[in-house]
């Protein structure tokens, strides 16, 4: 296993984009605040798409304008070269270009095939590349489409192969709807990373069938770079039917740091992040680690109760 896992946090993008209250611009960046404050040093801000299919996101000039100075990643998701442009006429210092695996996924999420998605996508590097920032290229349903089922592992190997080549600084592997299991997770990866070394490979996982921290674990081990969560275990995608839940960051944090790999994220400020959220959604959240009693016990309460004794 690594000494170290690197961990992207998609709360105010992922986590919010498919949620039918909208967010305020204000929370928004209360959250970005919270994130930061817990130790994040990449973060997928927003979306630039068109609002009226993801009105959630119809403020995101207005939350990367309220960004503060830090050394973070601030990572904005484009879709199409309009949304590059709009992109990069802000701050964002990152493009994440999005591919899908299955045409009738794609259809619907971009309006494209997977194949004229993937070259959009190595489009939006470029024009990134040229205006002096980076990019990344996620693939979509790369574990499984809600349209199609299973997706050959050799077409998403190949579609990472020329995603790697247009000079992206890493890959991502999408389960978009949570399907994805652990022995699949491994060898997708496995086989993903060896075509496109030494560029890394990241995951974006969803516990839509309660297997998201299983599949983190797998894909770890199979030595994936960077995780990809969500406060709370919020997210989902608009176009995906029963797409629910990122895995969650704290879950996410709980599981690594007490196997010995470390992330540089701050679960106590993670669990009080994922409160505060849970309480601007005015509901429960997924994640369990923020509702579970603290393990090992906080020095404090460990001395008081040995006072008592």
């Amino acid at each position: 296993m690594p000494a170290q896992v690197e961990i992207v946090e998609v709360s105010p993008r992922d986590g919010l984009q498919n949620e039918a209250r909208i967010v305020s611009t204000a929370d928004k960046s209360a959250l970005i605040a919270q994130a930061l404050e817990a130790g994040a040093r990449r973060i997928e801000v927003a979306s630039f798409v068109d609002p009226g299919k993801v009105p959630q996101m119809a403020d995101a000039e207005a939350v990367v304008a309220a960004l503060p100075e830090t050394d973070a990643v601030y990572i904005g998701l484009v879709l199409n070269r309009r949304g590059a442009m709009r992109a990069l006429a802000t701050r964002v210092d990152q493009l994440g270009a999005v591919c899908i695996a299955t045409d009738s996924f794609a259809m619907r999420n971009q309006g494209q095939t997977g194949e004229g998605s993937l070259e959009v996508a190595c489009e939006v590097v470029g024009i990134a590349r040229d205006a002096g920032r980076s990019a990344q290229i996620t693939i979509g349903a790369a574990f499984g489409c809600p349209f199609e089922g299973e997706v050959p592992h050799d077409r998403v190997v190949a579609m990472a192969r020329r995603a790697a080549a247009s000079g992206a600084i890493e890959v991502a592997l999408a389960d978009t709807i949570g399907v994805a299991v652990p022995a699949q997770v491994a060898a997708l990866v496995a086989r993903v990373r060896a075509a496109i070394a030494p560029l890394p490979v990241r995951v974006h996982l969803h516990n839509t069938r309660n297997t998201g921290l299983a599949n983190v674990w797998a894909a770890v081990e199979a030595g994936a770079a960077t995780i990809d969560a969500s406060l709370g275990g919020l997210g989902g995608c608009p176009f995906a039917p029963g797409a629910s839940g990122n895995v969650p960051t704290e879950d996410v944090v709980y599981l690594l740091e007490r196997s010995g790999v470390g992330t540089g994220l701050d679960l106590d400020r993670l669990i009080a992040a994922a409160g505060w959220l849970a309480g601007v959604m005015g509901r429960s959240l997924p994640g369990m680690v923020s509702k579970a009693q603290r393990f090992p016990p906080a020095p404090a309460r460990i001395l008081e109760r040995a006072g008592q004794a």
